[in-house]
């Protein structure tokens, strides 16, 4: 009896722990059966827009990727926004004048690299305010984008969705899972990795470490500054990766802010998935599933004002930080500048 009753315990005691995040997931997923319901008569509308769900869901969860490396080691990254917005561009751009997808992908994520290592001198090495450096990259990013932009650019094609085989015949999870574009599996495995990297090897351990006492981790031999660097680089190339996606395989082209708070709502994301790349996951396909369901309430005529369809994923935001930023821990010393004694 005692081996049986121990579990037992074990997932009271979780439930316990957790009741109101069970209790908003029970909501959660009512709503988007209820949403399926009524907007959709036969299968293939289901399957088009849970496929909607996930490719929409792609940049977000990109996006809060970035966030989760960067706030695991100390740094928060508003200039999510920017670093996508940037890559986007460029991407676009290396795919006009080169005509290589996987070249342009390349230098996308580069260029969001870049954004990263810019953010990094901010916020390690200047030591400044790391909203404010983040604001300074959305800024930045923005008006280098709106200048240099020429309307009538034509790009040389986008990845095509890639079928997986007899996976892809599957009934309603094959045309989800298995048939998409090259980005969006790559943001699968991603989520993937990252998680067991974060919390299964040593470089994870470290990162955690300079996310929650980095003077610890410099008495242990740490180094403080170069752990935030890597970690920052690392998630502006994330971040670079989202963009290229909204121009080399989501949209085609570039327009001016297109990312249209995308960088923003991949912030609350990492909050509602705790800071975890598999939690960030489940939350970016909640919030791809609003996307999906704006599209679809349009296409079927509701008779609302399309600015409220179109808010919907922001509402949706409003009510995620008011459930969860009061339950959720942030690393210890995220957004704390680190000075060596």
């Amino acid at each position: 009896m005692e081996l049986t009753a121990e579990p037992r315990r074990e997932t009271t005691s979780w439930l316990i722990r957790n009741k109101w995040t069970v209790v908003f997931g029970v909501i959660i997923a009512g709503t988007i059966f209820a949403a399926l319901d009524f907007s959709c008569n036969n299968l293939t509308c289901v399957t088009a827009v849970l496929s909607s769900s996930l490719r929409q869901s792609t940049p977000l969860i990109l996006g809060a990727l970035c966030g989760v490396i960067g706030e695991r080691s100390g740094v928060v990254n508003i200039g999510i926004e920017g670093q996508m917005l940037m890559a986007a561009f460029v991407a676009f751009l290396a795919n006009v004048y080169l005509g290589n997808l996987w070249m342009a992908t390349l230098i996308g994520a580069s260029a969001g690299a870049f954004m990263g290592l810019l953010l990094a001198w901010m916020a390690v090495s200047l030591r400044m305010d790391q909203i404010i450096g983040g604001t300074v990259i959305n800024i930045l990013a923005i008006g280098i984008t709106g200048y240099f932009y020429i309307p009538g650019l034509t790009t040389q094609g986008k990845f095509a969705p890639i079928t997986l085989g007899p996976l892809a015949d599957i009934p309603l999870i094959g045309p989800v899972l298995f048939r998409n574009g090259p980005i969006t599996y790559l943001a699968i495995i991603l989520v993937f990795v990252l998680h067991y990297v974060l919390f299964y090897t040593r470089w994870g351990l470290r990162t955690r470490a300079v996310g929650e006492h980095p003077r610890a981790a410099d008495t242990v031999g740490i180094n403080v500054y170069k752990m935030r660097y890597i970690n920052v680089i690392l998630g502006g190339a994330l971040a670079g990766l989202a963009g290229a996606f909204l121009t080399l395989e989501g949209v085609g082209t570039f327009e001016r802010g297109m990312t249209n708070g995308r960088g923003f709502l991949a912030l609350a994301i990492m909050i509602m998935g705790k800071w975890t790349p598999i939690g960030s996951w489940g939350a970016a396909l909640l919030f791809g599933f609003t996307y999906a369901m704006q599209t679809q309430l349009q296409f079927k005529g509701v008779n609302l004002p399309p600015q409220f369809i179109g808010s919907l994923p922001y509402i949706l935001t409003i009510l995620v930080l008011a459930g969860f930023v009061g339950r959720s821990r942030a690393p210890a010393a995220s957004g704390v500048p680190y000075e060596k004694e």
